[in-house]
Order: structure tokens, then sequence, then C-alpha cells
């Protein structure tokens, strides 16, 4: 079982929150396709940047919004 430390997770948390969070409206998305537009200049193709990760996660997150709030054309 995965042990999780809810306080330090919860310190943790409240420095992203504002960062990184799931789109709802299209300010939001705006946001996180503006963040996502600097994280690929900063990371570019390099899987092993420390950011890599938080890049992947904020793509998978406009991904799902535009699937659900984008028609396609």
């Amino acid at each position: 079982m995965l042990a999780i430390d809810i306080q330090e997770t919860t310190k943790n948390w409240q420095l992203l929150n504002n960062t990184l969070f799931v789109p709802h409206n299209e300010s939001d998305y705006e946001y996180l396709v503006q963040l996502l537009d600097s994280l690929i200049d900063e990371v570019g193709e390099n899987e092993s940047h420390p950011l890599a990760n938080l890049m992947e996660i904020i793509g998978v997150l406009i991904e799902n919004y535009e699937n659900e709030n984008i028609p396609e054309i």
C-alpha cells in the first residue's frame, strides 16, 4: 500500500493549486494553454527535465477540456 504524508502533501499542494487545476471554463483553459506554451519553451523534448511530467499533465488537462467543450470541425 502506498503511504502518503497528507500534511506534507497539503503543504506542497497549497503552493501549486493556483497553477495546476482542472479547467472548468474558457479562462481556466486559456491560462493552462499559456502555461503549457511556457513549459514547452523551457522543457522542449527533454523527457528528463524536472518539469516534463508537469507539462504532460497540463497537456492531458487541456486535451480533456477540448474534447468536452470544443466542437470538432
